[in-house]
């Protein structure tokens, strides 16, 4: 964004300051990076308690009609016909090259999809929706979102919206939560077992407020959001992957179910279809380096011999497993787990190999 534009606030920015938060710019928009508690307590918070994301600045919008995942899949190459009603979906808007131009989380209902969209691109998004399914897309604009992540978030939620302790791992709902009407999803960006809670602008702060009332429930910001997302294996759009990058390249084939791949029918199925049968030259890799030092996002990654083979799109230290953790893309012969590798960093050649990802375990209900 130009940077003399202001940056938006989210509903919850006058709770994040009450509450102590260091604030920075993130997607145009005025964010909490951490709290008084740090990044590293906040990390570790979450994994062993729940933590509340103020993650408000990503774009929700509804698209209408009972042929809304039919027409949506035109675009994407998820399986949305096959969801049930309430169920959840990842998927990715793809061009006709098969680069990614965002990914987003989608559940099915009888008259209606309800789409979460990365911040960064949600006007693109929206345009690009509206193009191609016209009036049948509205964007909620009203709406906050914020998570409730973490091993205890089920007995919190529980408290205040009995209905979704019984909800399964991506499934979606409307139902209330402290008295107020929200749509819940029991899904998020952690690892952890957790819920992303819908709700009105002018109610997500009292609600906000009831759940960090809760005992073991801290507010978390945007460093312990990347570096929970990065154990758990979860690329970050813009860095990890974006128009450049295939989902067969992004290591995301997984979300492409074995009819879309063989009916294709979404941008750039043809070299989606091909990247499946023949290989591709380059595939995302979890990286582990040596010692303590870790490889930051841009590291250049180099073979046993010195030759730059790839290069790091996301890295950082992972307070679970204790030591650096890293993901990027390296040539397709260098893939196999327990591969030699070297960042570059520094002019200095540190020792790494090639991991298999998540580095933390998920710990989703499967219930």
């Amino acid at each position: 964004m130009p940077a003399d534009q202001p940056l938006k606030q989210t509903p919850l920015n006058a709770l994040h300051r009450e509450l102590g938060a260091k604030m920075v710019p993130f997607a145009g928009y005025d964010m909490p990076v951490q709290y008084p508690l740090g990044i590293l307590k906040e990390h570790l918070h979450t994994r062993a308690a729940a933590g509340v994301f103020d993650v408000s600045h990503m774009g929700q919008l509804r698209i209408k009609g009972a042929d809304a995942a039919k027409r949506l899949e035109e675009l994407v190459p998820g399986d949305l016909q096959a969801l049930k009603t309430g169920r959840m979906r990842y998927s990715m808007f793809t061009d006709e090259r098969a680069g990614i131009l965002d990914d987003l989380m989608v559940t099915r209902f009888d008259d209606h999809l309800f789409v979460v969209v990365n911040a960064a691109c949600k006007d693109a998004d929206t345009a690009h929706l509206h193009k191609h399914l016209g009036s049948a897309v509205e964007p909620l604009t009203d709406r906050a979102l914020i998570a409730l992540q973490g091993p205890t978030a089920a007995a919190v939620m529980a408290r205040h919206a009995p209905e979704a302790a019984a909800m399964a791992f991506m499934s979606g709902a409307y139902i209330k939560v402290a008295g107020v009407p929200a749509f819940v999803t029991r899904s998020g960006y952690t690892g952890e077992d957790g819920y992303e809670i819908s709700v009105a602008n002018d109610a997500v702060e009292g609600l906000a407020r009831k759940l960090l009332a809760e005992p073991g429930v801290q507010a978390i910001g945007l460093g312990a959001r990347d570096s929970l997302r990065l154990e758990a294996g979860l690329c970050l759009y813009g860095h990890d992957i974006d128009a450049t990058t295939t989902p067969v390249e992004a290591a995301l084939t997984w979300a492409i179910s074995k009819r879309r791949r063989a009916e294709g029918g979404f941008p750039g199925a043809a070299i989606v279809q091909k990247q499946l049968a023949q290989g591709t030259t380059k595939l995302r890799v979890g990286i582990r380096p040596e010692g303590r030092a870790p490889a930051r996002e841009g590291t250049e990654i180099a073979d046993a011999s010195g030759t730059v083979i790839g290069k790091i799109t996301s890295g950082g230290f992972g307070p679970s497993v204790n030591g650096p953790v890293a993901m990027g893309y390296v040539s397709a012969a260098n893939t196999a787990i327990g591969t030699t590798v070297h960042a570059l960093v520094r002019g200095q050649k540190l020792p790494a190999r090639v991991a298999a990802m998540p580095f933390a375990p998920h710990r989703y209900h499967r219930g």
